[in-house]
């Protein structure tokens, strides 16, 4: 059976991975800061029948919770086939480049670029002996330079200094991270969930949780075929899902 690591797994479009997975037969172990929470996620879809569900404690930004995790889960398994760093903030609103201070950067860096180095970095040796490992770094089609330069772009007017500037920064971890990895069989990819209705934006998104799991879990098992260093946003390009960085 294979296992995956989601973290930020209690709600929004965490839960909906676990439960896609779950649904194809993976193990999934649900991270989440607070274990109560995540014991609280994993017992509604154990009572789905979805059995193979786990709470873990793990805080991104804490580095002694990021290898505790790794113990805790180091003994029940020697191998992690999927890792997918899906725990994420929206460092609030407005985000204004001239009046956000440096804690507010730090602390949605903290959590969107340095929890998911953090948590691949701890993780990695446990993914380098499944036969075929998979990344998924959850990203935001919000956060593309290219896009968001682009006067015609519908959402061109939406601007945010943090957390775009964070998950352009991810994005760029995430083709380095590949690229280290390029000779191995690893995938690692960018993926964004889309416009999604969760606790993330006030619930004002115009896709669904499930929509959004559904999108990460395909990248997650992609086939030996499949690409690596890409970013996809389905949502901005239904055809292939190519999105400029």
């Amino acid at each position: 059976m294979k296992t995956v690591l989601i973290t930020g797994a209690n709600k929004g479009v965490g839960f909906e991975t676990a439960r896609q997975l779950l649904r194809q037969g993976y193990y999934v172990y649900m991270a989440s800061r607070d274990l109560q929470n995540g014991q609280k996620a994993a017992e509604k879809l154990r009572n789905e029948g979805l059995q193979n569900a786990e709470a873990v404690q793990l805080d991104v930004t804490d580095t002694a919770s990021v290898q505790a995790a790794r113990l805790a889960i180091g003994e029940k398994t020697q191998v992690l086939d999927v890792l997918i760093n899906n725990a994420g903030i929206n460092g609030g609103w407005p985000q204004s480049a001239l009046e956000a201070n440096i804690d507010q950067y730090r602390e949605v860096f903290d959590t969107n670029l340095y929890g998911v180095v953090r948590v691949t970095q701890a993780f990695i040796d446990l993914l380098r002996k499944s036969p075929q490992p998979r990344i998924v770094n959850v990203s935001s089609s919000g956060c593309s330079l290219t896009l968001h330069s682009d006067p015609g772009w519908k959402y061109y007017n939406h601007k945010a200094a943090l957390y775009p500037s964070s998950k352009a920064a991810l994005n760029m971890f995430t083709i380095n991270l590949a690229y280290e990895l390029r000779d191995t069989p690893f995938k690692v990819n960018a993926v964004c969930p889309g416009f999604v209705a969760t606790d993330f934006n006030g619930h004002h998104g115009t896709g669904t949780a499930e929509e959004g799991g559904m999108r990460i879990a395909k990248y997650a098992t992609i086939g030996e075929e499949g690409p690596t260093g890409q970013f996809f946003s389905e949502e901005y390009n239904p055809e292939t899902g190519v999105t400029p960085w």
